[in-house]
């Protein structure tokens, strides 16, 4: 049968994608949520759709009353709906756009605002110049008065705008696909049972970014703020989200010292004794470090036996590395499409590190020319994952096999530890690119 190409990937007859998404994605959406796409915020996650369903499950604010359902349009609102309803159950639903930069009043705050009397951009250059500075000092202990302290000092301010916590038994959802949380970071931190869906999450950005010199072998600049971050919290789902740096993306940066001006962190961390995540259908798209679980690799006493965590039905387009990069945990990543673009940089898609039980099935990888099978794992000190049934531009592929084979001082054994259970409906890696590229992200729940 002639085939024809869907967003470039290799697929059946166009009909037949077609009807293949209207049928797969929309079972596979009904199937993580007992909502209608009119009361989104009464949704819960479906028994068995990963490790967010462990236990109790996850079912966010869907249980709340009429006096705890909240439509805010500011960031304003949002931290009084949070500090109005506490750990009760509670609905937010996102209306437009909030940007997070910008006062009690909603007067937009520039980097000038955050800046400390005395910082300067181009005196901290000169003082850190590495050829004045060196290559192997870091500059934590700088005093608060030199250029270092005040680039604290104002990066401090900056947090306390753009870092805002979410409360308990929280539902927040977009209303709409203009609904989007701009040059915020969403901090999930040490609560239990949160929802967060159908939402854009565009350039959480760090005006002050610092440099290390003890960053590899020529030093690195360094940015704090994801767009969502999950600290120490159990049973999360996160769904049909779509994450991007959208306006300013990092090939778009200057360099300093060699170096790339980096203003962005992760777009989803999942850290520090997390459990019970489930990431589904969201889009990843335009970012370098993307998703990191786990932050350190001597966190063993917060991390083990934690970070379970199930990413399916995710697209990661466009990412640079960490997609994810995993310590500790068993991460069960299933259905997900992994598209490399010509143009972008490219380091690798899943990070093996310390510790980790990975299990990566029935994915899609999408490469383009000059970038092989090879390449999609990278060893940060992992012993192993399990990796099966996965294709690579349309054929079926044996990504672990290909990976050691390049790779023949750093092997990788082939066996996670852990059998995924947590699972509903697992397509088939072929049809991934065409279920994924059509139902993932914010404003294409069905």
């Amino acid at each position: 049968m002639r085939t024809q190409r869907c967003h470039g990937r290799v697929i059946g007859i166009i009909v037949g994608c077609t009807a293949l998404v209207l049928g797969v994605t929309g079972a596979a959406s009904a199937s993580s949520s007992h909502s209608s796409p009119r009361d989104l915020g009464r949704g819960v996650l479906a028994a068995g759709d990963g490790w967010a369903a462990e236990g109790a499950g996850t079912t966010g604010g869907s249980a709340a009353t009429a006096d705890h359902i909240y439509t805010v349009s500011s960031r304003a609102q949002l931290v009084a709906a949070f500090k109005d309803a506490g750990d009760a159950p509670k609905i937010i639903k996102i209306k437009g756009t909030l940007d997070f930069n910008v006062d009690d009043a909603g007067k937009a705050l520039s980097c000038a605002d955050y800046a400390a009397p005395g910082y300067d951009f181009a005196q901290y250059l000169a003082a850190y110049d590495p050829a004045v500075w060196g290559w192997d000092t870091n500059l934590d202990k700088e005093p608060a008065t030199s250029q270092e302290g005040l680039r604290r000092t104002s990066a401090s301010a900056q947090t306390a705008r753009v870092e805002v916590p979410v409360p308990a038994n929280t539902t927040i959802v977009g209303l709409d696909k203009k609904a989007k949380i701009l040059a915020g970071d969403l901090q999930v931190k040490d609560v239990d049972n949160v929802i967060v869906r159908n939402l854009t999450f565009e350039d959480a950005f760090d005006c002050f970014p610092q440099w290390d010199p003890t960053d590899g072998d020529t030093g690195n600049w360094n940015s704090e703020y994801d767009n969502l971050v999950v600290t120490g919290s159990t049973h999360v789902w996160i769904d049909h989200n779509t994450f991007t740096d959208g306006r300013r993306p990092d090939s778009a940066q200057p360099a300093y010292y060699g170096r790339i001006y980096q203003q962005h962190d992760g777009e989803l961390d999942v850290v520090k004794g997390a459990n019970y995540v489930t990431a589904s259908w969201n889009a990843f798209t335009d970012h370098d470090k993307t998703l990191l679980f786990g932050n350190s690799d001597s966190a063993t006493a917060t991390d083990a036996g934690k970070l379970k965590i199930t990413l399916h039905h995710n697209l990661f387009k466009g990412i640079t590395e960490r997609a994810p990069r995993v310590r500790f945990g068993q991460v069960d990543t299933y259905n997900n499409h992994f598209v490399v673009t010509a143009s972008q940089e490219y380091t690798y898609s899943i990070g093996v590190g310390v510790n980790s039980q990975i299990v990566a099935e029935a994915n899609a990888f999408t490469l383009p020319a000059g970038i092989g099978a090879d390449r999609v794992i990278y060893k940060w000190k992992g012993a192993g994952l399990t990796a099966a049934g996965n294709y690579v531009n349309g054929r079926a592929t044996d990504v672990l096999a290909a990976y050691n084979a390049a790779n023949p001082t750093a092997l990788l054994g082939g066996d996670a530890g852990w059998v995924p259970t947590l699972r509903t409906k697992v397509d088939s890696a072929k049809n991934v690119p065409c279920v994924v590229d059509r139902g993932a992200g914010a404003g294409k729940l069905r």
